[in-house]
């Protein structure tokens, strides 16, 4: 079985959390653009989740289509578009995935953990967005 479904805008990479210490405790708080594109997944997926969380072996494949840079030339702005011109600069993938990842996790699956197998690559785009693709 799978779903498709598409993550519609700029795709927010995970950001560090941020440390305190409260009682003597330390606590790690989520940065609250990371935590608030969680939330927006959450609700994205919860559109296209199955009947009940998936239980079994996952595998995950996430496009990610970022924003072209305005600074690019007609001549890379055209390769680009073609997708022959890929990002190479920050954000890291691994850090636009997670993002993607933990706003599934309890809406699509039980944990992170059941993923297999992950594909995630880079493009740019006019339209930016994500692309998600989970099999079972």
């Amino acid at each position: 079985m799978n779903i498709l479904f598409e993550i519609p805008g700029n795709i927010q990479p995970q950001e560090r959390p941020k440390f305190s210490t409260f009682g003597g405790h330390v606590r790690a708080i989520d940065p609250i653009k990371s935590r608030d594109f969680k939330q927006f997944v959450k609700m994205v997926a919860a559109n296209h989740a199955p009947a009940s969380l998936i239980e079994t072996e996952i595998r995950l494949y996430v496009d990610i289509y970022r924003p072209i840079p305005k600074s690019l030339s007609k001549k890379k702005r055209a390769e680009a578009i073609a997708g022959q011109l890929r990002p190479t600069k920050k954000p890291d993938l691994d850090n636009l995935v997670k993002g993607i990842k933990d706003g599934m996790s309890k809406v699509i699956w039980h944990d992170d953990a059941q993923i297999v197998e992950m594909n995630v690559r880079k493009f740019y785009s006019e339209n930016p967005r994500a692309v998600v693709k989970v099999y079972w």
